[in-house]
C-alpha cells in the first residue's frame, strides 16, 4: 500500500465523520450539525411578535437582517426556562433562512463517527422524533441529535415568517 492510497483511505473515513455543536437544554445534551451554525451570541432582549406561538420569543436585528428567535426550551416543553449568563442564541442558517435558537448553554464541538450515531428512538424523548436525526453515543455521554432543518422548516416556522413580515 502506498502512502497516497493510505491517505485516500483516511480521507474517505474522515468524510463520513460529522461535526456537531453540543448544547444543553435543562439536564439533556443536544447537538446540531456544525455546518448549519452561523454564529453564537449572548441572549439579548427581542421584539415580541403578536399572535406568534409561545416558543417564538420574537425577532432581533442582526446586522440588518430580521431574525426570528426560537426558544428551544419552550419548544421542547421543558419545565424551567430561565435566562442567565450562560443562556445563548445559536444563529443557524437553514433553507436560506437565518434563525436564532435560544439554549441554556453551548459546551463544545464534537466529531462523531457513523458508528457513534444510533437511530432515534420512537418514544421516551421530550422532543417529537420527527426532529431527531439520531443519538450520538460517546463513552459516558448521550447526545440527542436534532435535525435543525426539519425543526425550523416546519409549518410553525412558516407561521413566524407570515407574522413577522
Amino acid at each position: 500500500m502506498t502512502s497516497l492510497s493510505r491517505h485516500e483511505d483516511y480521507a474517505a473515513s474522515e468524510a463520513q465523520n460529522r461535526e456537531f455543536l453540543v448544547f444543553s437544554l435543562g439536564e439533556e445534551e443536544y447537538a446540531i450539525d456544525i455546518l448549519k451554525v452561523q454564529e453564537i451570541r449572548g441572549y439579548e432582549n427581542v421584539t415580541r411578535i403578536a399572535n406568534a406561538p409561545e416558543f417564538i420569543k420574537g425577532v432581533t436585528n442582526l446586522r440588518g437582517i430580521i431574525v426570528p428567535i426560537v426558544d428551544l426550551r419552550i419548544k421542547f416543553h421543558l419545565d424551567k426556562v430561565e435566562y442567565g449568563g450562560q443562556t445563548v442564541v445559536i444563529v443557524v442558517n437553514v433553507a436560506d433562512r437565518v434563525v436564532g435558537i435560544v439554549v441554556d448553554g453551548v459546551s463544545d464541538v464534537m466529531t462523531l463517527t457513523p458508528e457513534q450515531i444510533k437511530p432515534a428512538p420512537e418514544f421516551g424523548v421530550t422532543l417529537s422524533s420527527d426532529f431527531l436525526s439520531g443519538l450520538g453515543s460517546l463513552e459516558d455521554r448521550m447526545l440527542v441529535l436534532v435535525d435543525i432543518d426539519k425543526l425550523l422548516t416546519s409549518e410553525e416556522m412558516a407561521l413566524v415568517e407570515r407574522t413577522s413580515a
